[in-house]
């Protein structure tokens, strides 16, 4: 196992620049490689043992490969698999084939990182490989929204590598564990880093402008998997180090209100589906020892709302309450929408339940008004108006229903991974949290129109929320 788990590692690297070298059969290479890794993270999931690869003798740099590791590789596999059927017609070039493969690739390699340093390698590879793919168009506003990216990114890591720098000082070792009893400064520098990567909180206002701008298979990859590695790192910390889960749970709530809260005024598609990331990523912390289920459930959603989101006649909802869409989309909308929102018989529900279910009083209910806000959200998607036929100009390629059908199955299939969930008071909970968002929703955010301010979102004020929320981490840390 040891062995394969290295040359799966290593796989994607090796395939992405034979991509290149071989532009004639780059879709089915890159199909290749992401097929394999949902085949590795599935073997993960139904092995019980936890596998651990030492590479550097007393630094403490590891690898561990357990179910963790594998619900988050599964997640990566199919919504990648998604992606490229979905671009399978479209007139991708090697290139975003090959930078696709090494964003994939690299996510994997985070998702089983068991130390700082060979983390910080992955998420610097993450970031110029997702660069590279939100730039592809290479029009002035993408290259910018890029270059916005990469500077955010790389300041996080700045700080996060000179935190693990003072871990490995007072600890002679790179790993997770050494957090424990690390200085204050180390742990908010972590944190910072790690809380900037994964959009969470104040530092996560770089994704909604990130995200919308991209194109939709892009953003896709973004919000289903690429935030999720700074999430794991977190959910990872929070399992093994106990000193510092609550602070993680507390951002897991804070960002979840938050997030949900910009989301619901928001009249932007995509705009609304990156603001719902950020609220999202805070469920995938807020419980860690269901994180990664949760983040399986969202990936999965998000796939399939950002690639539905690309084939809409527009991104304002204003147009489309008046320009119906395909009832096709619309069904998939609405199941994804259904599943995000905790409707049963989805994993939606599973995952929800799961989460509340290990929380203590004050999170729960701070977690279940975040809900409520969650269904307002995707009631916007789901009472969109649509009609069964469609003219000729909005004929929607094959390849959207391939790319989508995986992930839908997905939805119903993962949903028994937590069975105890089906208890009639937590279906009836469920059903009511999702009738009274939907209520208000029609009573008053469907009237209602509230624009928030997106001067937080400007670059040089993205900068001064990391400061800011350095001396957040710093009083937390301390007190």
């Amino acid at each position: 196992m040891n062995i394969i788990t290295i040359v799966w590692v290593a796989l994607p690297f090796f395939l992405g620049f034979c991509i290149y070298l071989l532009p004639r059969i780059d879709r089915y290479l890159a199909l290749l490689t992401t097929l394999i890794s949902t085949a590795y993270g599935l073997s993960l999931l139904l092995t019980s043992s936890s596998l651990q690869l030492q590479l550097l003798d007393n630094f403490g740099v590891t690898l561990v490969a357990d179910q963790l590791s594998g619900l988050l590789i599964l997640t990566n596999g199919l919504v990648m698999t998604a992606v490229i059927i979905y671009c399978w017609s479209t007139d991708k070039t090697a290139f975003f084939y090959m930078q696709t493969i090494i964003l994939h690739g690299s996510v994997n390699a985070a998702f089983i990182c068991g130390d700082f340093v060979s983390l910080y390698v992955a998420l610097e590879v993450i970031g110029i490989a997702a660069f590279l793919l939100i730039t592809y168009p290479r029009s002035d506003r993408t290259i910018w929204v890029g270059l916005r990216y990469l500077f955010i990114s790389n300041t996080a890591m700045l700080f996060y590598m000179v935190g693990a720098v003072l871990i490995y000082q007072n600890h002679q070792s790179f790993a997770f564990t050494g957090l424990g009893d690390a200085p204050t400064e180390a742990i908010a520098l972590i944190f910072l880093g790690l809380l900037t990567k994964g959009g969470i909180f104040l530092s996560g206002f770089w994704l909604p402008l990130t995200h919308s701008e991209s194109q939709s298979p892009v953003s896709a990859m973004l919000s289903g998997v690429v935030v999720k590695t700074g999430a794991y790192a977190l959910v990872r910390i929070a399992l093994q180090v106990n000193e510092v889960s609550p602070i993680v749970q507390i951002f897991g709530v804070g960002t979840t209100l938050l997030g949900v809260f910009y989301a619901i005024w928001d009249k932007d598609t995509k705009r609304t589906l990156a603001l719902s990331t950020i609220s999202q990523l805070g469920w995938v912390v807020v419980a860690p020892k269901v994180g990664g289920f949760y983040a399986l459930s969202h990936g999965l959603v998000k796939a399939i709302m950002f690639l539905s989101a690309g084939i809409l006649p527009s991104r304002d909802f204003q147009e489309l309450q008046q320009r119906p869409i395909s009832t096709r989309v619309w069904i998939i909308l609405v199941t994804a929408s259904l599943s995000i929102s905790g409707f049963p018989l989805l994993v939606g529900f599973a995952a929800k339940m799961g989460t509340l279910s290990n929380l203590t009083s004050w999170q729960a209910i701070a977690m279940n008004i975040g809900a409520v806000g969650t269904a307002i959200v995707y009631a916007k998607f789901i009472f969109l108006p649509h009609k069964l036929q469609t003219s000729n100009q909005e004929q929607i390629d094959p390849n959207y229903y391939f790319a989508v059908t995986p992930l839908i199955a997905g939805l119903i299939i993962a949903n028994l991974g937590y069975l105890q969930a089906y208890t009639l008071n937590k279906m009836i909970k469920a059903i009511a949290i999702i009738a009274v968002g939907w209520l208000g929703y029609w009573l008053i955010w469907r009237r209602t129109e509230l624009k928030l301010p997106r001067i937080i979102e400007k670059l040089e004020h993205l900068v001064g929320l990391m400061s800011l929320m350095l001396m957040l981490l710093l009083g937390m840390v301390l007190i």
